[in-house]
């Protein structure tokens, strides 16, 4: 049943809004029914201008998203059976006949079980970790290829292949289009899990370029997290949510008008999105009653500290201490024990941070890691050691990449110049 052609209606504005909110998860299932990314995505762009040509006449289907699948699929099978002419024949009647006749219903419960599916395709261990990033921004979130690359600092060709070999991948090692069994469930999560962690942390914090965030990775990040724990409920899937949304709480107030720099312990607590908060300490507290939980999940408890106390000199260091050594027993990493080693300084003064900071160091595995050196300038300047502070300063300068992160560098080193004079 179709709705009676309106004039007042904007057929084409409808269908770009449709497209907008409703693309990817199109997609999802044309991918389950032809069994490939390329043609799927053929058979998406088709099925738009399909309808595009058709509802200004006819008027809007009672359901788009259904006319939408059945579009793009017999688009395919017609576009199969066109490439028979120079292939050979049974291989192509073969290729039609394994495309299902479609007589799911077209409920929301079907569509987003694809999604979740094209997620776990996405994020198969069997793809590298940087295809596995690549993959779920283009086809899962629809990130232009462009786009991706720019966020990355890779060269869109690159970052092209780079898609294209992991389709390449999936097809040729018939890597299934679902969601694990129970028993594969873990590691297979945990893939999926790290994903969403990365895109999220490159557009929290961008690895380099003009702007401190990407707020359009950001809220992709956050909106596959929101999708995989109403699919898929999970301690650490719901741990992971919540500390997403627990840091983009802060999003206003990290950084002044001008685009600089503001540290957590100046940052005006009330451009804090209270509603994020809540939804976020939330969801920790669920996780935390589960045995399940994980690093995800500590973290998100960490950022929950910070973020419910009204002051910074509210907060509780001690706790935040004791969860990093939670932390540290469960996910060992260099990153951790230097965020510790802040939380020590905090707790029981610079020079303790400090000498936690040194031994890290000494170790060489931060030994380029900016932040690290970052870290150790400011304890350094906190405990009056302003030689050693300067010195640490332009070490960390010389790293960093990101322009908000070197103007606050900059800024620190001539303040500590100023002092000589």
């Amino acid at each position: 049943m179709r709705d009676v052609p309106d004039a007042g209606v904007d057929v084409a504005a409808c269908i770009d809004a449709i497209y907008r909110t409703e693309s990817r998860r199109i997609f999802a299932t044309l991918i389950r029914l032809l069994g490939d990314f390329d043609v799927a995505e053929e058979a998406l762009s088709d099925a738009f201008r399909a309808a595009l040509e058709h509802w200004p006449r006819d008027g809007i289907p009672a359901n788009p998203r259904a006319w939408l699948v059945s579009t793009g699929r017999f688009k395919a099978i017609d576009g199969i059976r066109r490439r028979a002419r120079f292939d050979s024949l049974d291989d192509r009647i073969d290729e039609v006949e394994a495309i299902p006749d479609e007589s799911i219903r077209f409920d929301g419960d079907g569509i987003e079980d694809d999604r979740l599916r094209l997620i776990f395709t996405c994020c198969h261990p069997a793809l590298s970790p940087d295809a596995q990033v690549a993959l779920t921004l283009r086809e899962v979130c629809g990130l232009t290829t462009e786009a991706i690359a720019q966020a990355f600092l890779t060269a869109a060709p690159t970052l092209a292949q780079r898609i294209v070999r992991a389709k390449g991948k999936i097809r040729d090692a018939r890597i299934p289009y679902e969601v694990p069994a129970a028993t594969e469930l873990p590691a297979r999560l945990d893939s999926v899990l790290r994903v969403i962690y990365l895109v999220f942390n490159e557009g929290y914090s961008a690895s380099s370029g003009p702007s401190l965030t990407r707020i359009d990775l950001s809220a992709e990040a956050i909106r596959l997290g929101r999708l995989l724990v109403a699919l898929l409920p999970d301690p650490e899937a719901s741990g992971l949510l919540a500390l997403m949304l627990l840091q983009e709480s802060r999003r206003a107030a990290r950084t002044s008008p001008d685009g600089e720099i503001v540290l957590l312990e100046e940052q005006d607590r009330s451009r804090w999105d209270g509603a994020l908060i809540a939804e976020g300490s939330s969801l920790v507290r669920e996780a935390l009653a589960s045995s399940a939980f994980g690093p995800y999940t500590l973290q998100a408890a960490l950022a929950s500290v910070h973020a419910n106390a009204k002051r910074s000199e509210d907060t509780d260091w001690g706790q935040i201490v004791g969860l990093y050594d939670v932390l540290l027993r469960i996910e060992p990493s260099p990153v951790v024990e230097l965020n510790r080693a802040v939380a020590v300084a905090m707790r029981d003064g610079p020079r303790a941070g400090l000498a936690v900071v040194d031994a890290i160091l000494e170790r060489g595995e931060l030994r380029d890691y900016h932040l690290a050196h970052a870290a150790r300038a400011d304890l350094c300047r906190r405990a009056g050691d302003r030689d050693a502070a300067r010195a640490s300063y332009a070490r960390a300068l010389a790293l960093a990449k990101q322009e908000p992160e070197r103007r606050f560098l900059e800024r620190r080193l001539a303040e500590l110049r100023d002092d000589i004079r």
